[in-house]
């Protein structure tokens, strides 16, 4: 071997070491034999560096698992012999390999395993058994051999095959897995099984590593063996005795659940369970101790979990084929679990209560079914509910300002209780409320004395009942008398309590999201909208000392302020002056630190607009308002924009393009306060978002940070054709001009869509100024898809790709307003040139959207330009280049009809024809019969069956014929 190129199996190699050797492997795995000089270093031990080991079982795996059909029989024996000779050497070298090395050896033995058991070495295992015997070395391998076979034949997390072939190599692989899975009941499951015991009754004392092995073995094996092989007075009597071993107590629970989840009949299930719980109760494993070994407890909560579940699957079933007496005794042993379940759930360690919380949630689900609930099932529910409530609270540790991954598992935590608390609500929807009631009064009543985690969770309760208890568009406070009331009332405490001030933050959202949950309550009592405004804008909320709390806040306060609508309108001019300093623009240089963030600042901004566009004023009064809203924006753009003409240093001049796009993304956002009821015209606005237009616009001939600014500029303009219509076009040909100079490949993808709204929404106005622009803005999108690229730039090669799909979509959307004459009237060639480009997307580039799209285009142009009185040579474009690209694409190997998007391409493709031959009549047929399809060499049959289902009159009939 080259041992230069070894060398970089180091990890500590250098970097040119390391390439080396990746290209040595690569070298390796396609010679013919070089897999016999790794497999002579394997059986001969040439070599004591582990990477060098592992690297020879890699070149070997590669060997086994592609070309192994390759081999003759004498080097497919020498494979089997070097893994044999290998595993007999580690019994005897004085130090046991690395763990990484042994787990490789065990995935090579079991590709091979796969390969050849059925035919070539049905003793594999016995071969191995009697080399290994019960050396504990060997015994490890063995073990590590059998979860490699159970990961290749059972566990689905392992891809084997590429994406294309998957699902039809996966048929094939299932089928695979399955004979083998088969023949090993036959042949070998039983003395594996017995090796098991074996292994458990020799090592359980003395080598708890290899014994927690063997029970996970068992635990993978059983899910497709024979149960009675394992289930069993030997075995179980054995593991319920491993449950009482510190060491092994982990495995043994894992292994049980294993066998508890093995699918059964309901009544041996139920026997199997209650079998198992009558000795671990008699063990003292179903009275909890808080102190316990918390990951123990974690793995018998999931095995309690495993058997609840069980249980109820049972007793489901049972119902199911009406067996009402053995369904009785099933649904008395899952209620003899509850208890246990409720000190599982109420456990202080997360996990071990998360574990649970399946059956938990399938218990509640078979209370919702019974018809009468008992009092101990109502008791039942009620210390769940309890529970729930408890366990939704915040700890001590948790840390608010930054939240790490214990944070976020208990977030995930908190979602699985809310599930119970809705499943909890289906129940008993009655006694939930009561009890958040009681909770929620006794704590708000004592809430400056009392700890922020229990205020936090009072309100979250609050949060969560306009969830667990829905009703349709949040009419909480109309209907059901008993249940407005209370929320009204809890919502009364909540707003008039004070509980606003609380400090901390956690409080402080909980209170502002809940209020904005249930904005209807203040259309029923209005008196406390004026509370809950100052609120939002003092200290407590958009003031907050916490910028955490204060972004949520300017979000959760234009929700707010939409929601309330017509309520505002005694409150809109104080609010506009309490929320002026907040939308102050922060140019770069004054470094000042604002309270908002720009993000933050656009919904104050829309909710400004809100708040005057809904409002009662006349509409000379809004005008004035919206004026004084946009013109500090305005003015301060002006300024801004000189100083980034004279910036030299690039950070400056980033900054000051930043807060310009801020400037007119601000001005954006409060257009989206305008409707169809008001619109800007009805409000008098029209001029002020002139002035802006007016303003913004000259950004766009600014040479220095041209993306940042053409992109806010765009932005504003797409907002203006929707909110100013057809006021806006005067300013559309200068702004077109401007984008359109020095573009790259993504200026030109995100201008098209402005062209393309302005085109579908005012068609026919926009015309002269279309076919003025037309060839202009095609010679740049030409321009850029011309320019070399590198072969590996992928992102430059979809940047292409999406242009060209802009582009198709530009051609799709004027053949689709009725504006073909745009196209029409640029002069015979250019016109030539674009309709070579569509032929050209529908058949060369492996694109389906943008093929999908360009037969669009081409079944428009037939249906417009088809006919006798066509444009002169058009019928002969028709037959000379659409009807062929019919054909091409779909022929193309890269047309994949097992791809969605391919599948529409098709059946636009499907559209061209019928519109050609709608268009064209009976000459399309003859073409298609006597000149066309003849010179594909298609057979005479095939024609007239492909013409017949062509002229069904039915479009269907046609398209599904074509995907056959």
């Amino acid at each position: 071997m080259d041992e230069q190129a070894l060398l970089g199996l180091n990890p500590n190699a250098d970097a040119d070491f390391r390439q080396r050797a990746l290209a040595y492997f690569e070298q390796l795995k396609i010679s013919q034999d070089a897999w016999q000089v790794c497999a002579e270093a394997l059986a001969q031990s040439i070599y004591s560096d582990d990477h060098i080991k592992f690297f020879c079982f890699q070149v070997l795996e590669h060997q086994v698992k592609f070309k192994y059909s390759e081999l003759t029989e004498v080097q497919q024996q020498l494979i089997r012999e070097t893994l044999i000779t290998w595993l007999q050497a580690q019994m005897l070298n004085p130090q046991p390999e690395k763990t990484f090395i042994r787990n490789k050896a065990a995935q090579v033995f079991a590709l091979l395993f796969v390969t050849e058991y059925l035919t070539k070495w049905p003793k594999f295992f016995f071969d191995i058994l009697s080399v290994v015997d019960l050396n504990p070395r060997g015994v490890d391998m063995y073990l590590r051999i059998l979860m490699a076979v159970d990961a290749e034949l059972v566990d689905r997390d392992v891809v084997h095959t590429s994406e294309a072939s998957y699902y039809f190599a996966l048929t094939l692989e299932a089928r695979r897995n399955t004979l083998l899975k088969d023949t090993m009941r036959e042949q070998c499951i039983p003395s594996l099984v017995e090796s098991w015991y074996q292994i458990l009754q020799n090592y359980q004392y003395n080598n708890s590593e290899l014994t927690c092995q063997c029970l996970e073995v068992v635990g993978a094996y059983v899910s497709w063996i024979d149960l009675s092989l394992i289930a069993n007075e030997r075995f179980i009597n054995m593991l319920l005795g491993h449950m009482s071993v510190e060491v092994l107590r982990e495995e043994a629970c894992d292994c049980l659940f294993e066998i508890v989840n093995k699918g059964m009949d309901p009544i041996d299930k139920t026997k199997l369970v209650e079998s198992l719980c009558q000795v671990l109760q008699s063990a003292g494993l179903f009275s909890i101790d808080q102190e316990d070994d918390v990951d123990f407890l974690a793995r018998f909560s999931k095995l309690v979990n495993g058997m609840g579940q069980a249980l109820i699957a049972s007793w489901t079933k049972l119902i199911k084929n009406g067996d009402m007496k053995s369904a009785q005794d099933t649904l008395q042993a899952i209620e003899a679990k509850v208890a246990l379940m409720l000190q599982l759930l109420i456990h202080e360690d997360d996990d071990i209560s998360s574990n649970i919380i399946g059956f938990c949630y399938d218990y509640l689900h078979i209370l919702k079914q019974l018809s009468a609930l008992s009092d101990q099932q109502k008791a039942n529910v009620e210390a769940i509910m309890l529970a729930v409530m408890k366990k939704l609270t915040y700890d001590e540790e948790y840390n608010f300002e930054n939240e790490g991954e214990d944070e976020a598992m208990f977030v995930e935590y908190r979602k699985q209780l809310k599930l119970l608390l809705d499943r909890l609500a289906q129940v008993s929807p009655e006694l939930l409320l009561a009890s958040v009631r009681r909770v929620f009064n006794t704590t708000l009543q004592n809430w400056q004395t009392t700890r922020f985690m229990e205020v936090e969770v009072a309100i979250r309760l609050l949060y969560m009942l306009a969830e667990a208890l829905p009703v349709s568009h949040g009419a909480h406070f109309s209907g059901d008398v008993t249940k407005a009331t209370a929320l009204q009332d809890m919502m009364r405490t909540l707003v008039t309590s004070g509980v606003s001030a609380y400090q901390h933050t956690s409080v402080t959202l909980e209170f502002f999201e809940t209020v904005v949950r249930y904005e209807k309550f203040f259309a029923v009592e209005p008196q406390h909208i004026p509370t809950v405004l100052m609120a939002f804008l003092d200290h407590r909320g958009l003031r907050h000392t916490s910028p955490k709390v204060r972004s949520r806040t300017a979000y959760l306060f234009s929700r707010f302020v939409k929601s309330l609508n017509k309520q505002m309108n005694p409150f809109i001019e104080d609010v506009l002056n309490r929320i002026q300093d907040l939308m102050e623009l922060s140019p770069p240089e004054n470094g000042y630190q604002a309270l908002l963030s720009s993000d933050d600042q656009l919904f104050i901004y829309e909710t400004a607009g809100v708040l005057i566009v809904n409002s009662e004023y006349s509409a000379e009064r809004k005008q004035v308002l919206m004026r004084n809203l946009l013109t500090p924006l305005m003015e301060k753009f002006k300024v801004l924009l000189e100083k980034l003409m004279m910036a030299q240093d690039e950070d400056r001049q980033m900054a000051l393009a930043d807060c310009l796009n801020h400037a007119v993304g601000f001005a954006s956002r409060t257009s989206k306060a305008f409707s169809n009821k008001q619109t800007v015209k009805q409000c008098g606005c029209s001029e002020v978002y002139l002035d802006c237009l007016q303003t913004f616009l000259p950004a766009l001939s600014c040479p220095l940070q041209k993306e940042v600014l053409r992109s806010g500029v765009r932005t504003f303009l797409h907002r203006m054709i929707i909110c100013l219509e057809e006021e806006v076009l005067p300013f559309i040909p200068s702004a077109s001009e401007h984008m359109l100079k020095d573009c790259e490949a993504k200026d030109l993808q995100e201008f098209i869509p402005l062209i393309n709204q302005i085109t579908a929404k005012f068609k026919t106005q926009v015309s002269p100024f279309l076919q003025q622009m037309f060839m202009p803005l095609l010679h740049a999108i030409f321009e850029v898809l011309l320019l070399p690229a590198e072969e590996n730039d992928q992102s430059a090669a979809l940047e292409k790709q999406m242009l060209r799909r802009s582009y198709f979509a530009f051609l799709q959307t004027v053949t689709g307003s009725g504006m073909s004459e745009v196209i029409a009237n640029q002069g015979a060639e250019n016109v030539e040139r674009v309709l070579f480009t569509v032929i050209q997307g529908a058949v060369d580039y492996p694109d389906p959207i943008a093929q999908k799209t360009c037969f669009i285009i081409l079944s428009k142009l037939v249906e417009l330009w088809g006919g006798k009185d066509g444009p002169v040579g058009f019928a002969d474009f028709v037959y000379k280049h659409i009807v062929p690209a019919c054909f091409l694409a779909p022929l193309k190997q890269t047309f994949d009809l097992a791809d969605a998007q391919t599948v529409l391409a098709l059946s636009e493709c499907a559209v061209t024809l019928k519109t050609i031959h709608l268009k064209r009549g009976p000459e399309c047929v003859q073409y298609l019969q006597q000149e066309y399809l003849p010179s594909l060499q298609v057979a005479p049959e095939i024609i007239q069956e492909f013409c017949q289902a062509l002229q069904q009159p039915d479009a269907k009939v046609f398209k599904n014929y074509l995907k056959v």
